[in-house]
């Protein structure tokens, strides 16, 4: 595409994206989420439910259009209606929107087994909701659902849809996959069809992922003409899902030059807070925002991105809010530990390296994670001085856990030379831990205590019941958000790991 070519996108996560399995959000995480994708992301427009569903539905509508509203968005806030008279134009209407998304039968299996009626006859009750809709003010886009079947078994059924609908107040034509049966070669030959016959009109491509072709269809729909795209943040969406945002933005900009208005430095934030509210874990791997995807292992990369970065593409980090991390493990070699040491501003002589670097390797064997925080630690260990400043050291503690009372926390802690010692209760063990903690810092020392942001518990691959507990905790503290991670046959055990080095951490803020 040497052109540049400006596509619009209407993100679903609220109203496909919602159909995922055991996916269900409450009307404020519906609210937060529409914030972030209009005001945030600045997608074009947002799909956020679907009409006469609940109450529950209605009210997260109206919440959205109320916010929408005070913020001139509103006219980016559609609404999934059904072809039922009035009903769905009016329950939109009500709630405050002003766009429906009308959904068509696109395939005539669909019209005639579904619907069981002519062709002729669900046009005539489609053309009905399209003039009372206009009549109430509220503007129509139409979804041709099953659209791909229907280019596949009954095209002259599509072209007598649109035939009828082209010269109506009809914004937008929606073309869904809505089986995820196409592949990127069916979707240039059938969406060329149409903008052959119907050039000028606005055509929106909807896909599914059951082949895993979601991207893939994205783009040949791109390339073949269609202006809009539908994705989901993190491809949330029914059985295989939608295909997901960040993909189709790095892809349409470093391979189509094409042009979207999405920012995306927020791409990863709006990620996280759509996994939180989701409860559907980002996989590791996932492009752009899965944990692992700007992380280099081997050691032999480490080397070749301080020779000229050749081991870096267009997908740089920085550009998602994010930075590249190099991993620690057995296929470490110095130069992915230079890399981290870097990061921490520590530099060693080559024997120290050395020792360094068979530990680490030791470590990746027994399947233990080592991180860039781990490192001072694993210096300090292997080299026996004092090459890591310890200024915070716990020098006892005692935890209580009884039934019927709540836990208690006793601690001595070290600071500069210095002992403190407090008690607390919690709602469990490690909360009694750290709010005795907090009273030592905010209290008796009046600083700032980080906020634990996110907790997670695992035990290493291929561990068993005695295995190795492996906690990972994210703080935030000052506008820097870091992990810490401790490893110990005792989850509260490893917490507490986590949590000194943590206070290790920001005496160096």
């Amino acid at each position: 595409m040497g052109k540049q070519v400006k596509i619009e996108i209407m993100d679903t996560t609220l109203r496909d994206g919602e159909q995922t399995s055991g996916v269900s959000f409450v009307p404020h995480e519906k609210l937060m989420i529409a914030r972030l994708l209009l005001e945030e992301l600045k997608v074009d427009r947002v799909e956020v439910a679907s009409a006469r569903v609940s109450d529950g539905e209605f009210d997260a509508v109206k919440m959205i259009c109320d916010w929408a509203g005070r913020r001139n968005l509103l006219q980016k806030v559609e609404v999934l209606g059904f072809v039922d008279g009035h009903t769905s134009v009016d329950w939109i209407k009500r709630a405050g929107c002003r766009v429906i998304n009308l959904l068509c039968k696109g395939s005539l299996k669909h019209c005639r087994f579904q619907l069981k009626k002519t062709p002729e006859e669900h046009i005539e009750k489609i053309l009905e909701v399209v003039k009372y809709a206009a009549e109430q003010g509220v503007n129509v886009n139409v979804y041709l659902e099953d659209w791909s079947n229907g280019m596949k078994d009954s095209p002259e059924y599509v072209f007598q849809l649109v035939d009828a609908l082209k010269n109506t107040a009809i914004k937008r034509f929606m073309l869904p996959d809505t089986l995820g049966v196409l592949n990127p070669l069916q979707v240039i030959e059938f969406m060329r069809k149409m903008l052959k016959r119907y050039p000028g009109t606005h055509f929106d491509f909807h896909a599914h992922n059951d082949y895993d072709l979601a991207v893939s269809n994205v783009l040949a729909a791109v390339l073949s003409g269609a202006r809009g795209l539908h994705t989901t943040i993190n491809g949330l969406g029914e059985r295989a899902g939608n295909a997901p945002l960040a993909s189709v933005q790095a892809i349409l900009k470093d391979h189509f030059n094409a042009v979207t208005n999405i920012d995306e430095s927020r791409l990863n934030d709006v990620s996280r807070v759509v996994e939180s509210y989701s409860g559907v874990i980002i996989p590791t791997n996932k492009p752009i925002v899965g944990e692992n995807v700007f992380t280099q292992v081997a050691g032999v990369h480490a080397d070749g991105d301080n020779k000229s970065n050749l081991y870096c593409n267009d997908l740089l980090p920085e550009r998602f809010g994010r930075v590249r991390e190099y991993a620690l493990g057995k296929t470490s070699g110095k130069a992915n530990i230079r890399k981290n040491l870097e990061s921490l501003g520590l530099e060693l002589d080559e024997e120290s390296m050395r020792r360094v670097t068979e530990r680490i390797i030791e470590l990746g064997d027994k399947k233990e994670l080592v991180t860039r925080e781990d490192l001072p630690y694993i210096i300090s260990d292997v080299l026996k001085h004092e090459g890591v400043n310890m200024k915070v050291k716990l020098k006892a503690y005692f935890l209580t856990l009884a039934h019927g009372l709540k836990p208690m926390a006793t601690l001595s802690l070290e600071l500069d030379g210095k002992t403190y010692e407090e008690s607390s209760s919690g709602d469990g063990q490690y909360d009694a831990f750290v709010r005795a903690l907090r009273k030592i810092y905010k209290v008796t020392l009046g600083r700032k205590f980080p906020m634990l942001t996110n907790y997670v518990v695992n035990i290493p691959p291929g561990g068993r019941t005695d295995a190795f507990v492996q906690t990972v905790i994210t703080w935030s503290f000052n506008d820097k958000v870091f992990r810490t991670r401790g490893l110990d046959a005792d989850q509260t055990e490893a917490a507490i790991k986590a949590t000194i080095k943590m206070l290790n951490i920001i005496e160096e803020y």
